[in-house]
């Protein structure tokens, strides 16, 4: 397995958790777990290889992946209502499948010769894209327009941080591994720490 297949296994499993106990909150049944656990889990990736005219959408060429989802997607059905918070497990694992699925993003984009402009926006859609078809799905505030959160923010901080280190002569895999820990830190500062970017203000105050 490579680099880039084992970073989408392991985004496409926790992003269809998440995927999964949002299905939970809305008191889906199992089918719909699945439907929603595999949404969010290819979502980005799919969009990512539609727009880089990838010879096949990666899920199509290994349908491994969407098999994964499922058996995600069972798991929670059957154990979510162990959780204390439901809610609070959903933010902190989209946080670390954001952490994978950026890179994931990132390395195909450097792996077909693209641009740093492209490799940047392939890593926030490939990170930001499922969770929002997720929650928009679902009748969910969408994680990614939280006002004043960090989540977009951080999927480009991420990118950004592995274009720099490759730029310096850093191989290949630890950019994408610094990518991951930037766009980790980031995220989990924001849920830890409350921080945030200004958010627009309209003067006179809206009536």
């Amino acid at each position: 397995m490579t680099p880039l297949a084992a970073l989408d296994y392991a985004s496409v499993f926790v992003f269809a958790l998440t995927g999964a106990l949002v299905a939970s909150r809305a008191q889906l049944d199992l089918i719909g777990f699945i439907f929603i656990a595999t949404l969010t889990a290819v979502g980005g990736g799919t969009l990512r290889d539609v727009i880089l005219n990838r010879d096949m959408v990666f899920w199509v060429a290994n349908p491994a992946f969407v098999g994964t989802a499922a058996v995600a997607a069972i798991i929670v059905f059957f154990t979510a209502h162990l959780l204390e918070s439901r809610y609070r497990g959903i933010v902190w694992l989209d946080a670390l499948a954001l952490a994978v699925a950026v890179p994931s993003g990132v390395g195909v984009a450097l792996e077909l010769g693209m641009p740093w402009s492209v490799v940047l926006i392939m890593g926030i859609a490939t990170g930001c894209f499922g969770g929002l078809m997720r929650d928009v799905v679902c009748n969910e505030v969408p994680l990614v327009l939280k006002q004043g959160e960090l989540y977009v923010t951080c999927a480009l901080c991420g990118g950004a941080v592995a274009m720099i280190a490759l730029h310096f002569g850093a191989p290949t895999s630890l950019a994408l591994v610094a990518c991951a820990t930037a766009t980790l830190a980031l995220r989990a500062g924001s849920l830890l720490f409350g921080w945030r970017l200004p958010v627009y203000r309209s003067f006179p105050p809206r009536q």
